[in-house]
């Protein structure tokens, strides 16, 4: 089993309508869907998912950061993340 935070980075991208939060290589990451948390490591199966209200947690080679995000979608495709949400502020 992968610990997390201990593989390969994959890009991450975390988009809101005013600007891009957060762009760059992540070695894990915790997304808060709308019916639960969604955990991503490298080479995640393709998945498309709505955001619910929550903390969103990214492991970077730096530690550790995690943002408040409400509603939006979220995309892993070919070790690209892409998280769409309306609002997005680090917490």
């Amino acid at each position: 089993m992968a610990v997390p935070g201990s593989g390969r980075p994959f890009n991450l991208s975390v988009i809101t309508p005013e600007h891009n939060v957060f762009e760059g290589p992540v070695k894990f990451l915790v997304v808060p869907a709308f019916d639960g948390e969604i955990g991503i490591l490298r080479d995640h199966a393709p998945l498309m998912a709505l955001l619910g209200e929550g903390t969103l947690r990214l492991v970077t080679e730096q530690g550790t950061r995690r943002f408040r995000v409400s509603g939006g979608f979220v995309q892993v495709l070919d070790n690209e993340v892409s998280v769409l949400s309306e609002s997005a502020a680090e917490a």
